[in-house]
């Protein structure tokens, strides 16, 4: 006689919470996966084109001779070969002995960047700002060409991201082998469960990253990073003891489309030049220009390439700066922001990475892997995880495929009589709450899957 053993009550609300989590995922998959797919293929390029093939000339080859011409000289040859309109925006210093300076100029509404020799003078390279393949991926990688809207449909992808990462890592978990083999595909599978087994294992290797590129783009978000995150990890400007300040923050040092400014400064007020405030650094007599600018960095300890803004308007500051958001520095750490009072010459503030707080420096290193600058092997690790996301993303299409049944959507069903655990509903608060406009998508899922009636989720394409 055959006996059937009854499954136990803890194992049949285990089934039942793996089927709701494993819903949730599925959902959370239909939104972000095209936009998974967007990021990783603009964010691989972006990374090429800025460590490694920079369009602007950055790395032109140049023949180092004894005496590099002044960078007031360089700048006024870059503008003069675009015509008496033109105005000199900012110059960056070369890398070394061996690499052009960078000029951009501005000729009405365009800004080009020039690539000038600073032995000779002679042009090297002359292109729009806006004409370069890089400039152009990172609008979509960060707004889609839409502007506001495509920011905030961007930052729900990145915080229903987080969402996939979780819940995937809980229908990976391992339950009843051991942590050695789920973190192994199944060589010996085949069709849908072949592709599943490598999904759930690049999946689990891959979840920690992927929520550490969610949440380092996520800081550039307009709701979770202008309005949460940066507002209390702001340098506080305070810290420039009577000096006065400008209506602008150095946000406005950015230019179109670019991020150059360091994460923890951006909605930091700008000092204000016309007082006698600051330190003196330049010798008495020097002329408060570009090369008296580049003098001040070089005296400051700033070598090899930095950024030099000149001031904007009658208040305005002269801005040295050499930071991982310009791709200067080697390291993040050497992130360095200077500005010069416009009629004196005069030191009034200087902030240094290890001025930052715990937020602004985590955001510094994070946002310098993000975009691959550490080096070679930063590059190569993040181009296996863009390689690695399409993969998930591809694979869990074919999955949802090769399962669905024919003429159905093919959602995975929604266990009934089932109460969700008070601590899958308290991280899903927390979550929601950490990522608002995440948090709105969930409210809506939620809306779909639990308020409307029966009869809808069993037609079309709400099946269940």
């Amino acid at each position: 006689m055959q006996t059937h053993t009854a499954p136990q009550p803890d194992a049949a609300a285990s089934s039942r919470l793996y089927r709701a989590v494993w819903r949730w995922h599925f959902y959370a998959g239909l939104y972000v996966i095209p936009f998974l797919l967007m990021l990783a293929v603009t964010g691989f390029f972006m990374m090429l084109f800025t460590t490694y093939l920079p369009e602007h000339g950055d790395r032109l080859p140049v023949a180092p001779q004894a005496q590099a011409l002044p960078a007031t000289t360089l700048a006024e040859a870059a503008r003069a070969s675009l015509g008496a309109e033109a105005a000199v925006k900012d110059i960056r210093t070369p890398y070394d002995a061996a690499t052009p300076m960078m000029v951009t100029v501005a000729v009405g509404e365009v800004s080009h960047v020039l690539a000038v020799d600073p032995y000779t003078g002679a042009i090297l390279r002359s292109m729009p700002q806006d004409g370069s393949w890089n400039l152009f991926l990172e609008k979509i990688h960060g707004t889609l060409l839409l502007g506001q809207t495509g920011d905030w449909l961007i930052e729900i992808a990145a915080s229903l991201g987080i969402i996939l990462a979780v819940t995937g890592v809980y229908l990976w978990w391992p339950r009843g082998e051991g942590f050695g083999a789920a973190l192994v595909p199944r060589f010996s599978a085949s069709g849908r469960s072949l592709w599943k087994s490598w999904h759930e294992t690049t999946g689990a290797w891959m979840a920690i990253i992927l929520v550490f590129f969610m949440v380092t783009g996520l800081a550039w978000a307009s709701v979770w990073g202008e309005k949460f995150t940066q507002s209390w990890s702001t340098f506080p400007a305070e810290k420039w003891d009577n000096v006065p300040l400008s209506d602008k923050t150095h946000l406005s040092l950015n230019g179109t489309g670019e991020k150059q400014v360091p994460w923890g400064l951006e909605q930091t007020p700008l000092p204000a030049s016309g007082s006698m405030a600051g330190v003196t650094i330049l010798p008495s007599g020097t002329p408060v220009d570009l090369t008296g600018m580049v003098q001040i960095g070089r005296a400051l300890g700033i070598e090899g390439r930095m950024r030099v803004t000149p001031p904007d308007g009658e208040t305005g500051v002269w801005t040295i700066s050499q930071n991982s958001m310009s791709y200067d520095g080697a390291s993040p750490t050497l992130d360095r922001t200077v500005h010069v009072d416009q009629y004196t010459g005069k030191v009034l503030a200087d902030v240094r990475y290890a001025d930052y707080g715990v937020a602004a420096k985590a955001m510094a290193v994070g946002i310098a892997l993000h975009e691959g600058q550490l080096g070679w092997w930063n590059f190569v690790i993040n181009a296996v995880f863009c390689l690695a996301v399409v993969f998930l993303c591809v694979s869990g299409v074919v999955m949802w495929w090769k399962r669905r049944p024919v003429g159905q959507f093919g959602s995975p069903k929604y266990p009934r009589s089932y109460t969700v655990p008070a601590g899958a509903l308290g991280l899903g608060a927390v979550l929601a709450i950490a990522f608002p406009l995440g948090g709105l998508a969930i409210a809506l899922f939620a809306l779909i899957d639990f308020l409307l009636p029966k009869r809808l989720k069993e037609a079309g394409l709400m099946h269940s």
